[in-house]
């Protein structure tokens, strides 16, 4: 009598092998398509042999069909169990058990396998086992792997089971032009909520509040409440992850609290929370790959307690690369205690003359309230687009800082008054000095004098209004629109008009900086 069994697996009764000729049908079918087909009934090979049932085994095992593999063995309720839990555990992408070499004996036969788990991007796990296989009882031609842990693993043993252990490397840093910490790994406490644990609810998310509102205003019971009720039940809700500081600070109010929990990990962080936020948020997402390294990970076999037995595989964390940023963390301190007490909203970008590194940015809480306008906000430029000015005239008038040009007090153009801050006259006086002393009517007159397209061409030479990238951060430059308009010209040509800047155009302010240098040299 014989068994047909398919891609869902059909048990054996009585001990009774599966058919001979569906054997070699089977492993057939899996070498041409990859594809397991149910059969019945048993053809022209009575004689099937352990490299059968091996063959036959390995391919079901291999193509995910653990009952159908078990149905092989002489344990098919044993094997199930076992080859299930390992499937789950490991959760592999793929295996792929091969047969080698089948030696046989009168009565029992041995076959080396050579197994491979793939558990993911860079974790494949190969190792050398044996089947062991025995004629089935009651029949003459049949035979069975016998089952045993070892057929997973020659290392595991009844009762115990396998698992993966990951460990994550520590973050690398962020430093600054001179190597100092801008972001860090740092000691992180989470705190977790259970609220089926809570006994009472209303209480712990008030305590939890009372504790946790003066580190972060957007933690309060009401936002607890919701998130826990969110939470599918048997989960805990993070309801906050602190620095180690932070939680010392309240460990004492909320450590006892029934139904709350704490977790123990690094994040990679600021000095404090507000340090560089509106840089250093954007540069830890675009770096994050980098700094994050590669998880080691392991192969573990563990008791039926969880408690690890012995390490099966295993491949050690691959710290991150550390990553420079042209900012000085020093002058970043600097430009935030100087903007932090002014009561208006105030916003510092420093800038390296020399190089064009960004060196620090800063706003306080009531620029805070606009958003990022330190990088996205768009202003007038006032005076320093007396720059693309000049650069325009030289371009399309052929000046130079040598060249005389008026600075009267006032001029008019088109009937529209222009002054000087506080009507300054200094007469006829070379480019340079009209430059270094900001006359205003002087490149009223200039604009005034250029082509519609002349300004927003030397401007975006000089970086303002390009459209470029710079990874982590916005880049709203500006804009400088061409104008027909002679008297719009002239209020565009001191910076005034509707001429807008950024504090990000950094390409802009590199420039502005090294073209200042040489309108402004006596």
């Amino acid at each position: 009598m014989c068994l047909g069994w398919g891609w869902s697996g059909v048990g054996i009764l009585g001990g009774v092998p599966p058919c001979p000729s569906l054997l070699r049908r089977v492993v057939a079918g899996v070498a041409a398509t990859g594809v397991l087909l149910v059969t019945a009934g048993c053809g022209l090979f009575e004689d099937t042999g352990p490299q059968d049932v091996a063959t036959a085994f390995l391919a079901a095992w291999s193509a995910g069909d653990d009952r159908g593999a078990a149905a092989l063995t002489d344990d098919p309720a044993a094997a199930a169990q076992v080859l299930g839990a390992a499937r789950e555990a490991l959760d592999p992408e793929a295996v792929e058990a091969r047969p080698g070499q089948v030696r046989t004996a009168t009565d029992r036969a041995t076959a080396s396998v050579d197994t491979t788990w793939r558990l993911g991007p860079q974790r494949v796990w190969s190792y050398l086992a044996e089947l062991e296989l025995r004629p089935a009882p009651d029949t003459e031609n049949g035979w069975l792997v016998h089952w045993a842990p070892t057929v997973v693993h020659p290392d595991l043993a009844a009762g115990q089971r396998l698992a993966v252990r990951t460990d994550e490397p520590s973050p690398a840093p962020v430093v600054d032009r001179v190597g100092a910490p801008l972001l860090a790994a740092t000691p992180v406490v989470t705190v977790l909520l259970d609220r089926l644990a809570t006994g009472d609810l209303p209480a712990v998310t008030g305590a939890l509040a009372a504790a946790l509102t003066p580190l972060d205003a957007q933690i309060t019971q009401q936002s607890i409440t919701d998130g826990a009720a969110r939470t599918p039940d048997g989960q805990a809700y993070p309801v906050a992850v602190l620095r180690e500081t932070d939680y010392q600070g309240v460990k004492n109010a909320i450590h006892d609290l029934p139904g709350v929990r704490f977790t123990t990990s690094e994040r990679l962080l600021a000095p404090d929370a507000d340090f560089g936020r509106q840089v250093l948020t954007g540069v830890r997402t675009e770096v994050a790959e980098q700094l994050a390294g590669v998880p080691g990970w392991s192969v573990v076999v563990v008791d039926g307690s969880g408690a690890s037995v012995r390490t099966l595989v295993e491949e050690p964390p691959r710290p991150g690369t550390t990553v420079a940023v042209g900012m000085d963390r020093a002058v970043q301190a600097a430009a935030e205690d100087a903007v932090e007490p002014v009561p208006q909203q105030t916003m510092l970008v420093a800038v390296s003359v020399s190089t064009g590194d960004l060196l620090a940015v800063a706003q306080n809480p009531a620029a805070d309230a606009q958003g990022a306008p330190a990088l996205a906000g768009r202003y007038p430029p006032g005076s320093t687009f007396k720059i693309v000015t000049a650069t325009a005239a030289e371009g399309q008038e052929g000046v130079t800082p040598d060249t005389p040009v008026a600075c009267p007090g006032v001029t008019v153009i088109g009937g529209r008054p222009v002054p000087n801050a506080g009507r300054f006259d200094l007469g006829t006086v070379p480019l340079r000095t009209a430059f270094a002393r900001s006359c205003n009517t002087t490149f009223a007159q200039l604009a005034a004098g250029l082509d519609a397209a002349a300004l927003p061409a030397a401007a975006l030479r000089l970086g303002l209004g390009a459209d470029y990238r710079v990874p982590g951060l916005t880049t709203v430059t500006g804009s400088v629109p061409a104008s027909a308009d002679t008297v719009q010209r002239a209020e565009n040509g001191f910076g005034q008009g509707q001429v807008l800047a950024s504090r990000s155009g950094w390409r802009w302010w590199r420039r502005r900086s090294r073209a200042a240098g040489r309108w402004c040299r006596s």
